[in-house]
């Protein structure tokens, strides 16, 4: 996958990243994605272009459990969140809509907003196409990588019929 970077902070809320007044009111996922990180940044959702990236610090995530947030970060055309650390909740929401949550210690000092990278998930390499620097993440296991390739848990229940535990 190759996209822009959209670059974040530490401690990046569910609240910033989709207000509660839209995430009380809609499951629609058009409509979270207008208004994806609308906390921060009130244009994002209409400058963001399918195929981006989140690149953010630690702890990206936190707060209320709703699984909005990452839907709305997935439907306005993000293909993964790259962060130092994630809140464990919105980790696995987002793995289990689709949308790739991936840790990249040291991520946050080698991109800048704009930089153009890919994103290898089966090497495990994010490279920055900007700046040439190649880094390692933390692979998924293998059962959480092949539920991102189909779409998050319920797709992957839909192809396989049961989940790799049971």
């Amino acid at each position: 996958m190759i996209g822009r970077v959209w670059k974040f902070s530490d401690n990046i809320d569910t609240d910033v990243i989709i207000p509660y007044k839209y995430k009380a009111r809609s499951i629609d996922p058009k409509e979270l994605a207008e208004h994806c990180m609308e906390g921060i940044d009130p244009e994002f959702s209409k400058k963001v272009k399918k195929g981006d990236f989140i690149v953010a610090g630690r702890n990206f995530g936190c707060g209320s459990s709703r699984e909005q947030a990452p839907v709305a970060i997935k439907a306005c055309g993000i293909s993964a969140v790259i962060a130092e650390s994630f809140a464990r909740i919105f980790y696995r929401n987002a793995i289990n809509i689709g949308l790739p949550a991936i840790v990249c210690k040291g991520i946050s000092k080698e991109t800048n907003e704009g930089d153009l990278i890919e994103l290898d998930l089966k090497e495990g390499t994010v490279k920055n196409l900007s700046n040439g620097k190649v880094i390692k993440i933390n692979k998924q296991p293998d059962f959480l990588e092949r539920m991102l390739e189909v779409g998050g848990l319920i797709e992957y229940y839909k192809k396989f019929g049961k989940f790799p535990w049971e």
